[in-house]
């Protein structure tokens, strides 16, 4: 099982009392950033108070049967009926495109994602089977019961640019940061040092229902049943790491921010292999990279 890295109190972006063990409110990080949680997972908004009908970006699309309360959300958020300029996802785990194919299609937007997210975002690909034997908490043993079926939305999916940009997030810039997914993104804001960092990393032990349950802010690596390549994973945390991000919110757990978080993500990307890396695991001894074609069919 991973080491926590903990972190103090200070390095809370959000009022705790405001938040624990609850999936019901929105929260804003920043002026034009905010986030709902949805269970076990983050959804993101981004964009101002009352921006209205397609003056805001959708940062990934929650479980399934959670459209409801993302739409709820959204609408309490920018106003009545107001729908997303597009949806941004940082990678396709059934957990950030569980109702993707529903609010696309009502909402009539296109979908932006890495390239190599695209066999799991067109039908065309399953994602490697989880592997249960990591983690050791009750979210890890469950994980073969996780979907990991793609998702089909090709006809709205859109590749970001190869220069970085995100075209419906003007002043941000998406980062490659696999190992938790081959095209798994993590979105960087140079002005105010502000890091959307989806699963590369993330502030809870997501394989402990009770961790998921209290939300105690600890600094980890991507969840360990999904993440199929350590090595690319530990690049990844050492190159967000090296950002030295002011505010960060993670796909899971809390937002945190200051340099109590920032000497927990130094520490998690210099221990990476003591505090992250399973000592054993499907893939630990046999990551399944893009390249290995076979490993991402659907059975």
């Amino acid at each position: 099982m991973s080491q926590q890295v903990p972190v103090s109190g200070n390095a809370r972006a959000d009022d705790p009392s405001a938040d624990a063990a609850r999936d019901d409110g929105v929260h804003e990080i920043t002026p034009d950033l905010a986030y709902r949680r949805l269970v076990l997972v983050n959804v993101v908004f981004y964009g101002p108070p009352n921006a209205g009908d397609r003056g805001w970006v959708l940062i990934d699309a929650g479980l399934p049967a959670t459209k409801g309360r993302i739409k709820e959300a959204a609408e309490a958020r920018f106003g009545a009926g107001a729908r997303p300029s597009a949806i941004v996802l940082t990678h396709g785990h059934f957990d950030h495109v569980g109702v993707l194919e529903d609010v696309a299609e009502e909402w009539d937007v296109p979908v932006y994602a890495h390239r190599l997210e695209k066999p799991y975002l067109d039908g065309s690909a399953a994602y490697p089977a989880p592997d249960p034997s990591v983690g050791g908490g009750l979210m890890g043993r469950i994980s073969p019961l996780y979907p990991t079926k793609p998702v089909d939305v090709s006809g709205r999916l859109r590749l970001l640019p190869e220069d970085g940009s995100v075209p419906p997030m003007e002043g941000w810039r998406w980062i490659h940061t696999p190992g938790h997914s081959p095209g798994h993104i993590s979105l960087w804001r140079e002005a105010d040092r502000m890091l959307v960092a989806g699963d590369a990393f993330v502030t809870t032990a997501q394989e402990s229902a009770y961790a998921v349950a209290t939300q105690e802010p600890e600094i980890h690596g991507p969840p360990m049943y999904l993440t199929i390549d350590w090595d690319a994973g530990r690049a990844s945390v050492q190159t967000l790491a090296k950002l030295a991000p002011e505010r960060v919110i993670t796909g899971h757990g809390r937002p945190l921010q200051g340099p109590e978080m920032r000497r927990a993500l130094d520490t998690l990307a210099r221990d990476f292999d003591v505090v992250a890396v399973p000592k054993t695991g499907r893939y630990v001894e046999h990551p399944a990279r893009p390249e290995d074609g076979s490993a991402y069919r659907e059975p």
